[in-house]
């Protein structure tokens, strides 16, 4: 079962994301993650708010201290942050953080970010 975005829809809803003002400006919707579905990552950190000109999305799937299907994935800028839309595998875990061109990171102080990822199925 798919969830709604938290949002909204269109450019109200990456500004809507951006207000929401989330710790280091990272805000993952929709949560929860269902698999096979599209989610956002918007970013409006560390990284953005230092004027680089492009951040990537760096993410892997699977244990968060074992990823693989590691890859970047170049974000788009907006007036309120950056913004990837990526459809999610059949995994266990989705974890990320974020770089620049020059490769400065922003990795959560080192613990990155983790969302669990749901199959859609309900546990009765």
């Amino acid at each position: 079962m798919a969830h709604p975005s938290n949002f909204g829809e269109g450019e109200g809803r990456l500004k809507a994301m951006h207000d929401a003002d989330f710790p280091d400006g990272v805000v993952v919707d929709p949560t929860p993650i269902t698999a096979y579905d599209e989610i956002t990552v918007f970013y409006n950190g560390l990284l953005a708010k230092s004027g680089t000109e492009q951040v990537y999305l760096h993410v892997g799937f699977g244990d968060p201290r074992n990823w693989h299907n590691v890859q970047d994935l170049r974000m788009s800028r907006t007036g309120w942050g950056f913004v990837k839309t990526l459809e999610m595998p059949d995994e266990s875990r989705f974890n990320f953080c974020f770089r620049d061109n020059a490769y400065n990171w922003d990795n959560n102080n080192g613990l990155n970010w983790s969302f669990e990822i749901h199959n859609g199925q309900r546990n009765i």
